[in-house]
């Protein structure tokens, strides 16, 4: 996309000032931090894949243990009830868990073959829930589908492929207003975008981002309609797929979430540490945007 360089920086401006950033490691000694999500009840859950073991962070207290998973921990998301939607990839399965601990398998199998290895997730306000389904190293082995796939758990329960990908898909985000969803693509080094129906469905897949530095992984947008990209860098994006600014950082970034009180701090995870950078733009959370 060819624009003068007086209207980018116009644009850049018009979408948030990056000039004052600083980034503040707030947890470090990790094994593979991955999987961040916010709750409102004010603590950054994440995963540590190495150890199948999900933590929490709360500001002002440090990190704490939640316990571990058989099942494996990757990508994590809360929907506005409070429920906990995780990406088990060593089970191969996507459940959710409500707030009295009770465990719901969301998904397991697609047309008979179990998945491959969910990796990522985000659940739109009305319910609907995108996860991202890829095969990396051994997992590879195990595969029973021939296709690396997105996938969508309808309200009412019924999962759909939303995507049937030769190259393998990571993270997962939606627009503020809930009608985008934007997939990295690891292995394509780009990011794609699909649009979705009032109704959850999936249509017209097309490329975004058509380069990426390093391999993409995590997505997240705020408010006003910015991509956030974790690969080589940590890489902001305009609603135009116009780059606004590159973060870097003192290890690669695998995955973010925006939280803390006001939801203006974006929270990083990069390997054995998590950062968090003071952005003064809320993000557009999930659960926040109202879907017609």
């Amino acid at each position: 996309m060819n624009l003068p360089v007086a209207l980018l920086f116009a644009n850049a401006i018009l979408a948030q000032d990056f000039s004052n950033i600083q980034v503040e490691t707030v947890a470090k000694d990790l094994h593979y931090a991955q999987g961040p999500a916010w709750s409102l009840e004010g603590f950054l859950l994440f995963s540590d894949t190495v150890t199948d073991r999900l933590n929490k962070f709360v500001p002002g207290k440090g990190v704490s243990d939640l316990g571990s998973r058989a099942g494996g921990v990757n990508g994590n998301a809360y929907d506005e009830q409070g429920r906990l939607y995780t990406c088990e990839f060593r089970e191969r399965r996507v459940t959710r868990t409500a707030k009295n601990g009770k465990v719901d398998v969301l998904a397991a199998r697609f047309e008979g073959k179990r998945l491959n290895a969910p990796a990522d997730i985000v659940v739109r306000r009305d319910g609907n829930v995108y996860f991202t389904d890829p095969a990396f190293g051994n997992q590879q082995d195990v595969r029973e589908l021939d296709f690396y796939g997105v996938f969508h758990v309808k309200t009412g329960g019924e999962v759909e492929a939303v995507a049937r990908w030769k190259t393998r898909p990571r993270g997962v985000a939606l627009s503020p207003n809930g009608r985008l969803l934007y997939v990295a693509d690891a292995d394509a080094r780009n990011i794609r975008v699909i649009d979705l129906a009032g109704n959850g469905t999936a249509s017209n897949e097309r490329v975004f981002i058509a380069k990426v530095e390093g391999v993409p992984g995590g997505l997240r947008t705020d408010e006003k309609g910015n991509l956030y990209v974790a690969a080589k860098e940590l890489y902001v994006y305009s609603p135009r797929g116009e780059l606004l600014k590159n973060i870097q950082l003192a290890q690669t970034p695998s995955n973010l979430t925006f939280g803390d009180g006001d939801l203006s701090s974006l929270y990083v995870t990069a390997r054995t540490a998590i950062y968090r950078i003071r952005l003064g733009v809320k993000g557009a959370v999930p659960y926040a945007p109202k879907v017609p």
